[in-house]
């Protein structure tokens, strides 16, 4: 039988930890219950054995995507607003869930409302599963006492941000194939063909051109020994860079230089502005206070840049300021979204308008990625051209001074 440590207080206040044999986590708390004890948190102890758990380390490895938090949040709002009791509703959704680390969460997130806690406390334990936004929403929804319609709420962002990732997802797809296609291919000849056809020409005394030679050497290049370096060197400077990208001087020059990329910085700009405005409506919306909901947008904008101009307006919130004109002297947010925040402002309906924000560019990124995806398509296909003609010219090109030689 598994072994548990928990965190437990007596009746006379003392702290200490205890360990617990027992069969399952909802066991061992009944056993510690039933000695006195007050559990403040209750864990298995993982020890050291030599035995895999594939269970476990299937566990581990899974991952809580956007769209099973928000299948998640739409049926447990179905399951609320039917009148299910939580702790029911929890166990059914547990039985189905089919990602196993989120329903390793929902089994402790049960086990620990059963006992007493908030809903939302139980869910901060599990920050891979349930991040800021996501408990803070539903720690407003249980205070209000409109946990569904908070859960709705949820539901909908989650699966807005799922469908602005594959908007973009699909933006990046076709580019990144081609790209990796004209690669292999340009290797491939590069490294089998051309040098075929160099021996050749070799042996007829042809006169190679600089361009034919020029290729040559990057076909020798690639055979020897040396291409070690180039193999040794990539994944140095994907490190060097996440290294510089994880300071706070890196990660905001970087995230700068993305905004005003050419093609992808306007995309950027408006995805960051459509989560930014989505986010923030649907917090004010459900009941969290302004300054905490801009604390979580900032943590969760994904770009340096954007959660500093969120912070300005943090502050200037703070000290009596208004959202828009912190907003306005970063200049990271487009203008007329701007304009839009300042009306919400003065007429009091602040969530409403960051909602049709959202709208609005969220449809905006969507028509970005059509055009992003209409331009891309003749680029990468002049780019596969380029290389396979490249290839194709420097075989070639010798054979024409051959031809000449014989006219």
């Amino acid at each position: 039988m598994p072994t548990f440590v928990a965190r437990v207080q007596d009746g006379q206040g003392t702290a200490r930890r205890e360990r617990v044999i027992a069969d399952s986590l909802a066991d061992a708390r009944t056993v510690l219950r039933d000695r006195g004890l007050f559990v403040r948190d209750l864990r298995q102890d993982k020890g050291l054995t030599t035995n895999i758990d594939f269970k476990q380390l299937q566990t581990s490895l899974a991952t809580v995507t956007v769209k099973d938090k928000a299948v998640f949040s739409r049926q447990f709002a179905a399951l609320v607003n039917a009148g299910v009791a939580m702790v029911r509703g929890l166990g059914v959704l547990t039985e189905q869930c089919q990602n196993p680390k989120l329903k390793r969460a929902l089994q402790e997130i049960s086990s620990d409302v059963q006992q007493g806690t908030n809903l939302s406390d139980s869910m901060r334990k599990h920050p891979q599963c349930f991040d800021n936004l996501y408990v803070s929403m539903v720690q407003a929804g249980e205070v209000g006492g409109v946990l569904d319609e908070v859960l709705n709420r949820l539901a909908k962002l989650l699966e807005d941000v799922a469908r602005l990732q594959n908007q973009i997802r699909s933006a990046m797809a076709y580019p990144v194939t081609v790209g990796i296609m004209a690669t292999v291919i340009f290797i491939g000849m590069t490294v089998f063909i051309l040098p075929t056809f160099a021996k050749v020409f070799e042996d007829i005394g042809a006169d190679l051109p600089e361009f034919t030679k020029f290729m040559l050497a990057i076909s020798e290049f690639l055979r020897s020994p040396r291409v070690l370096i180039l193999v040794i060197l990539v994944p140095v400077v994907i490190f060097a860079y996440n290294q510089y990208y994880k300071t706070r001087v890196g990660r905001e020059t970087m995230d700068r230089f993305f905004l005003r990329m050419p093609l992808f910085g306007d995309l950027i700009q408006k995805t960051a502005t459509a989560r930014f405005c989505r986010t923030f409506g649907a917090l004010t919306r459900s009941g969290v206070p302004i300054l905490t909901s801009l604390e979580i947008v900032r943590d969760t904008a994904g770009n340096q840049v954007i959660a500093n101009a969120v912070d300005e307006a943090r502050r200037e919130i703070q000290t009596g300021g208004l959202i828009s004109i912190a907003l306005q002297k970063e200049q990271v947010f487009p203008l007329m979204a701007i304009q839009m925040i300042s009306i919400g402002e003065e007429t009091g309906e602040l969530d409403k308008m960051l909602m049709k924000v959202a709208d609005f560019y969220e449809d905006e990124v969507e028509q970005a990625v059509k055009a992003l995806t209409s331009i891309m398509e003749p680029i990468m296909i002049l780019f596969l051209g380029g290389m396979v003609g490249a290839i194709l010219l420097s075989m070639y090109l010798p054979m024409f001074k051959v031809f000449e030689k014989l006219g």
